[in-house]
């Protein structure tokens, strides 16, 4: 069973040349290619992936990149019947890729597998809090998302439209397993590693900053506008439970506002916001057992809110239209 590996990059010049090692290692008595999808790197990311047998392609400089451009823009150029997605700073498990031809071969409705994803970064908030919680990276058997990447279908992609949206900054993996499932089409989690993940060292905060001016935390607004007036629109709603948590930091937000019109007097009211906000904080400090830690998730929140709107009058491009770009390297 011959693979097509996609590699998403961004200025990963320090994992690159790791990941796509770590690929060629798992390819050999497999077959298949590496393609290498660039979001735009201004670094030495271009050269080094080029130095490897593997085909190197690149947004051209118009085109703003997103996280779900970067799987779409490898998935045009792949050729192989099995499709593996992952990014430029993990390193492929040597034994996932024979366990998810097994898992594959012997499931013909699913239309993908992966595996857990090892977050290596242990010193950032956003890291340790996604480590505490119980995640869609952390389910095993039949899943909704395949978020990390995995091991796709050609088939089962190609009946869903298009491997990612384009459009989307966020939740691409989530819009591709709505749209699979709402086709029939099974996910499914090994219980075992697919990839080692280094991540973002940023401090948490920073990193937020960094999202929300990338376009990032628009992400599910954009799902949204997306899966408007489409066959998944129902079970989206249905399956992601986000949206129950940003429906109720709005009635917080508006209850903020609202209280110090509404007590005898402003002060009253700005009081009650104060010991409401501690009260959220508080409470999510508990959860997380951790002061920062429900700190950082109550400003995370905010700025989540304050990007759905922004994300859902976000203007569209066709998802599955041509995406431009440049061959940098064929590979020989």
């Amino acid at each position: 069973m011959a693979v097509s590996v996609i590699l998403k990059t961004l200025n990963e010049e320090a994992r690159i040349g790791s990941a796509i090692e770590s690929v060629l290692a798992a390819l050999e008595g497999i077959g298949g290619e590496v393609i290498v999808a660039d979001g735009g790197s201004r670094d030495r990311t271009l050269a080094t992936a080029a130095a490897y047998p593997v085909r190197v392609v690149q947004l051209e400089s118009a085109i703003r990149p997103s996280c779900g451009i970067g799987p779409q823009l490898g998935f045009q150029y792949s050729r192989e019947r099995l499709i593996c997605l992952m990014d430029g700073d993990m390193l492929l498990d040597p034994g996932f890729l024979p366990e998810a031809f097994a898992y594959l071969s012997a499931n013909p409705r699913a239309a993908g597998v992966t595996g857990h994803v090892e977050e290596m970064n242990d010193t950032s908030l956003e890291y340790i809090r996604r480590g505490r919680r119980i995640s869609p990276e952390k389910r095993t058997g039949a899943i909704d998302r395949m978020n990390g990447g995995g091991l796709y279908r050609r088939e089962a992609i190609e009946q869903a439209g298009y491997l990612s949206d384009r459009n989307l900054h966020g939740y691409e993996e989530f819009d591709l397993g709505v749209r699979l499932r709402a086709r029939g089409w099974t996910l499914h989690r090994l219980d075992r590693r697919f990839v080692r993940h280094f991540g973002h060292a940023l401090n948490a905060y920073a990193l937020l900053l960094r999202r929300w001016k990338s376009g990032y935390l628009r992400g599910i607004g954009e799902l949204l506008r997306a899966a408007l007036g489409k066959p998944q629109w129902r079970r989206l709603v249905q399956d992601l439970p986000e949206l129950k948590l940003w429906a109720a930091v709005y009635l917080w937000l508006i209850a903020m506002i609202v209280l110090p019109f509404a007590m005898p007097s402003p002060a009253l009211g700005l009081a009650l916001d104060a010991i409401l906000t501690s009260g959220i904080v508080g409470m999510m400090s508990l959860r997380q057992r951790s002061l920062s830690l429900g700190l950082y998730a109550v400003v995370a929140w905010l700025f989540h809110a304050a990007a759905l709107p922004l994300g859902f009058v976000q203007a569209r491009k066709a998802p599955d239209a041509w995406i431009e770009s440049r061959i940098v390297s064929d590979g020989s």
